[in-house]
């Protein structure tokens, strides 16, 4: 069954309709709604997503992104995947938050080689007691916006006050990932609660800095946690400017350390409901995309996703370098997106323009023209 067809006369065509115009994505998305996209022909639902995400975002820019671990190890959480828990014998040694000027350093070569924004992550629970290490933190993250980068930090769970502070200091976004469905994370960690997560990201978004949040696939969940976990971040009372799209690597020492590998199949489909559920949204492939070939980066990218992790390393695990993500643009006609400030989709949409002009007004599978308010005509066109 088509994806018109199965979700005819039902909200999902209104949704699908109504986003089209983005003023304001909607927030108010059913569990069993995300399902029936999720688990439509998987034909049927990339070739949706790639329209929606050509409606919304230039297909040709993708953004880079570099991650540095600015403090390693020793963490008292116990996150069954992570190495950098104090818990687990995984043979990483703890380290001390790192000096500000070899943060700036490490920023300067990342935007040197192409990349838009600059991660910060500190590995501990929380930013209690923290005070001289939040004052070196606001430095590194005005440094990094000096040089015309965007600055991400992720450093578990912040109150109110402090989020203002790195507001105040500059800070583009903040990453908080809620890791999986509300239903599967009692099985993952048990040191921090779902709610207090959910806290951080609020505390975050009333603060005005931009929320990056998304999950971890492999963690021995079942499909309907990514349905799961997409309905968390898609009914959150605004879109988060991010959503990070990891595949679990399993690390030696840790509980989840001899998981099978996640299946391509359940990446993709992930990533295109979430294009569909979450349209003005950045999706980032993150953690365990240098296991990926090529081609199947290629068809994440049309799917929906427009951001990668790329440099050194990512903070205990692998990452694709910044020279063979130079290779790959070129080869499929890609380039890095420039930086943004803006909240999804709409960064770039004077990009968009060009390159629609440039393409004599037809982004491919997408249309650049307003979609119409016949639900079967926009779904026909998607």
């Amino acid at each position: 069954m088509s994806l018109y067809r199965a979700l005819q006369g039902s909200p999902l065509i209104l949704h699908l309709t109504v986003s089209q115009q983005a003023a304001a994505p909607r927030t108010s998305w059913t569990k069993e709604q995300i399902s029936e996209v999720y688990n439509q022909p998987l034909i049927d639902l990339t070739y949706a997503a790639a329209s929606v995400h050509r409606r919304f975002h230039n297909p040709a820019a993708i953004q880079m992104c570099t991650l540095m671990n600015i403090k390693t190890g020793g963490c008292s959480e116990d996150c069954s995947y992570c190495a950098q828990s104090s818990r687990y014998n995984t043979g990483l040694k703890a380290s001390k938050i790192v000096d500000v000027e070899s943060v700036l350093e490490a920023a300067r070569i990342a935007k040197a080689n192409g990349s838009s924004r600059f991660c910060m992550g500190a590995a501990w629970r929380d930013m209690r007691g923290r005070k001289t290490n939040l004052r070196n933190i606001k430095e590194m993250v005005k440094g990094v916006r000096s040089m015309g980068m965007e600055a991400c930090v992720t450093l578990g769970m912040i109150n109110a006050e402090q989020a203002k502070e790195l507001k105040d200091a500059g800070l583009t976004a903040y990453n908080h990932n809620v890791d999986t469905s509300r239903e599967h994370y009692p099985s993952v960690i048990t040191t921090r609660s779902y709610d207090e997560r959910l806290a951080t990201i609020d505390n975050v978004q009333k603060a005005g800095i931009h929320v990056c949040t998304g999950g971890i696939l492999g963690l021995g969940e079942k499909p309907q946690d990514h349905v799961g976990l997409i309905h968390t971040v898609a009914t959150l009372p605004a879109h988060p400017e991010s959503f990070p799209v990891n595949a679990l690597v399993p690390i030696k020492g840790t509980p989840l350390g001899e998981s099978k590998a996640i299946s391509f199949d359940a990446i993709l489909r992930t990533i295109a409901t979430a294009r569909l559920v979450l349209p003005t949204t950045i999706i980032r492939l993150a953690a365990g995309r240098h296991t990926m070939r090529e081609e199947k980066q290629m068809m994440c990218f049309m799917a929906g996703a427009n951001a990668v992790f790329t440099g050194e390393k990512m903070l205990t695990t692998a990452c694709n370098g910044w020279e063979e993500d130079k290779a790959m643009f070129e080869k499929w006609g890609l380039r890095p997106m420039e930086s943004h400030e803006t909240v999804g989709g709409q960064q770039e949409l004077h990009q968009k323009e060009d390159f629609d002009a440039q393409n004599d007004g037809v982004s491919g599978l997408g249309r650049t023209e307003p979609f119409t308010s016949s639900p079967a005509e926009n779904i026909a066109a998607v």
